[in-house]
């Protein structure tokens, strides 16, 4: 029912993540994120928000991507109707797909990159949306969101789309974490979200909060 990506940018030490799907909510229901750790993309058929907790939680106390992802599938019985990502500081990344999950369905995965989804219009879907990052241009946040418009434009989820969100954190920003739960044009309104916090008010003022390297900023 989603589609997600999440990655690196090596250059500003940021982590993110963005997703959608053609339900409601999925920033709440997919993406997690933690500077000091990475980020989750938790989704599938029955999706347990557990997991993208569980998979930071590993990658904190010392796991690799790969390796927090498979402990946290294992533990769980249902696992077969769920699909998680996870990406760590490093770059590295892990993925799952329950075969109980709707076709098209599947993952892919680079250093710094991963991509999953299921329910959607054809399995090269994943293959546009990792592709569409990579070959994008502007600012990190920019990319995840070409990356997203490139999986609409590729066929994306199988009933079109209801929600979209995009979140990043890094060690010198606030968390940035834009959702849009419900609309006809999720990815268009939350372009438009991401744009207004680049204006001058709030950009200057968001210079003012406190972030991980500097938590009494004002």
């Amino acid at each position: 029912m989603t589609f997600s990506i999440l990655a690196t940018d090596p250059e500003s030490g940021r982590i993110g993540g963005a997703a959608a799907t053609g339900s409601l909510c999925v920033g709440g229901w997919v993406l997690r994120a933690d500077p000091g750790a990475g980020a989750s993309a938790s989704q599938g058929a029955a999706p347990s928000t557990f997991w993208g907790e569980d998979v930071l939680r590993y990658m904190r106390e010392g796991l690799s991507a790969e390796a927090a992802v498979r402990r946290a599938v294992l533990a769980d019985t249902g696992r077969e109707a769920r699909q998680l990502a996870a990406i760590g500081r490093d770059g590295g990344t892990g993925l799952f797909t329950g075969r109980d999950n709707t076709d098209a369905k599947g993952s892919r995965s680079g250093p710094g990159l991963v991509v999953s989804g299921n329910l959607l219009s054809d399995a090269a879907v994943i293959d546009t949306i990792f592709e569409g990052f990579l070959g994008s241009n502007g600012d990190f946040a920019e990319r995840l969101l070409a990356a997203l418009k490139a999986g609409e434009r590729a066929g994306g989820d199988s009933r079109g789309l209801k929600s979209a969100a995009l979140l990043i954190v890094g060690p010198d920003i606030a968390p940035l974490t834009l959702r849009i739960d419900c609309s006809d044009r999720p990815l268009p309104d939350l372009e438009a979200l991401h744009r207004a916090t680049q204006e001058p008010g709030y950009a200057a003022w968001m210079k003012t909060v406190p972030v991980p390297s500097d938590r009494m900023r004002r």
